[in-house]
């Protein structure tokens, strides 16, 4: 699973997240991309699953970029645990995602088949998402 090596901060505050996001926005290295629709905090564990759902779907075919990574620790007390005593010990790293953040981006596969596999791979993350393909942004 994705972790940090090292961080200069063992626990960070829990934060918001407001606002669209400003990098990130455009299909820069394949043909298709899975794009956020709104905001959240995406695990470790989850980007690896929706890695696995897409790899599985074109049978290690064609090539994946992971364009998120989880650089954020969450911090989690004990069950049953009083008040208290200071803040949890960090249990997970997650990704902070801003609405419009390029998630994954695939290529060398036909469209349908990437479509499929990015749209298996949306069913495996906490955000709302839509299927990219580049030739959007190359009118522009």
């Amino acid at each position: 699973m994705l972790a940090p090596k090292r961080v200069k901060y063992r626990k960070i505050q829990k934060g918001r997240i407001k606002g669209a996001a400003h990098k990130g926005l455009t299909v820069d290295f394949g043909e298709y991309g899975l794009q956020a629709t709104e905001s959240g905090r995406i695990t470790a564990r989850q980007i690896e699953s929706a890695r696995v759902a897409i790899t599985r779907h074109v049978k290690r075919g064609g090539k994946i970029w992971i364009r998120i990574f989880p650089h954020k620790s969450v911090t989690k007390k004990p069950a049953e645990t009083r008040m208290g005593k200071g803040k949890g010990t960090p249990e997970e790293w997650v990704a902070v995602v801003k609405k419009g953040t390029i998630l994954y981006e695939m290529e060398g596969v036909p469209e349908h088949v990437a479509r499929e596999a990015l749209r298996l791979a949306a069913h495996k993350l906490p955000v709302a998402t839509k299927v990219l393909s580049r030739e959007i942004f190359d009118e522009n």
